[in-house]
């Protein structure tokens, strides 16, 4: 009997255990997303409100639990808890519950579970601070490589996608290669920021997690996601900017000709905002990278199917066929 047929009595415990496993590091996640980018230690101190920096108990840390319990509030000064920290717990949770879902007890299960955890923590640091950390990216590029070496080592019972480091190798090489190379023709033709370096580090790692295939298939669904958001960002700043922008002068007119001299003085500078029409990649390089992770193979697979039919079958003497 396999190991899948004898767990199979444990199924619905294995899926619960694995969406909790989520939740706990989704609420690790939230610590990595709120202290990497002001340059802090994730270890220590010990989690503690934002605000009156007082630190949380184990019992107001309980992921989901905690905040619904509290009211989505400190215990201490009563200060708002934001929905992010339930929806990177919930989001992570789901996720890890997806991975075991889609590749059962194999060797890749938790290497999935920790990359998607990761693309979590680049989604909602790059959504607040534009920026996707280096903590991520410089330690997965090697990380991916070693993996696709045990890849090799294991074969296809290992679960993993990509089970040639030479793909994985190729993978990284495309990824950074593509979008470094963009950056530098929108930097020359446009003279404007292009995609930033942060965005090159993540789909080199996804490369290597990926492989070649991977990589492209990452951006060609980030592309397809973020060119649909850019076009509803500019029609929205289009048609509805200048409303608001009437509000704040009727409201309140002397900020608004105070904020109006100061984007006059400052209307030589490039500004990354989303009035600038500008997007943070990095959420969409995630989110396609987990696509491609859970059906990317098989969307290709039924592509090709689709547009390279199965040759007619050459009729030979007596019946007999050759395809």
């Amino acid at each position: 009997m396999t190991l899948p047929e004898t767990l199979q009595p444990l199924q619905g415990l294995l899926m619960i255990s694995a969406f909790i496993l989520g939740t706990v590091v989704g609420s690790f996640c939230n610590v990595c997303i709120g202290r990497w980018p002001a340059g802090e230690s994730v270890i220590k101190p010990r989690s503690r409100c934002p605000k009156c920096l007082n630190s949380i108990a184990w019992y107001d840390n309980v992921p989901l639990i905690s905040w619904l319990a509290l009211g989505a509030r400190c215990r201490h000064c009563k200060a708002p808890i934001s929905m992010q920290y339930p929806i990177v717990e919930g989001l992570t949770g789901l996720l890890f519950l997806a991975v075991y879902w889609r590749f059962g007890l194999v060797f890749a299960a938790p290497v999935y579970m920790a990359f998607c955890a990761s693309m979590v923590i680049v989604t909602f640091q790059d959504l607040a601070d534009w920026t996707i950390p280096n903590e991520i990216t410089f330690p997965g590029i090697p990380l991916g490589l070693v993996l696709a070496l045990a890849g090799m080592a294991w074969g296809e019972s290992s679960g993993l996608r990509v089970t040639d480091v030479f793909d994985a190798m190729l993978g990284m090489a495309l990824g950074g290669g593509i979008l470094f190379a963009l950056d530098r023709i929108t930097v020359f033709i446009l003279k404007k920021p292009g995609m930033g370096f942060g965005d090159v580090k993540l789909l080199a790692m996804v490369g290597a997690f990926l492989g070649w295939r991977g990589t492209l298939g990452t951006l060609v669904i980030a592309s397809m996601l973020g060119s649909m958001v850019g076009i509803a960002t500019i029609l929205y700043f289009r048609y509805f900017g200048d409303e608001a922008d009437a509000d704040t002068t009727t409201e309140e007119p002397e900020a608004a000709e105070n904020q109006k001299t100061e984007k006059e003085a400052t209307s030589s500078d490039e500004e990354i905002t989303l009035e600038g029409h500008y997007l943070p990649f990095g959420p969409y390089l995630a989110l396609g990278a987990v696509i491609y992770l859970f059906i990317g193979p098989e969307i290709i697979e039924a592509y090709f199917s689709i547009i390279v039919p199965a040759p007619e079958p050459i009729i030979l003497y007596d019946g007999m066929e050759l395809l």
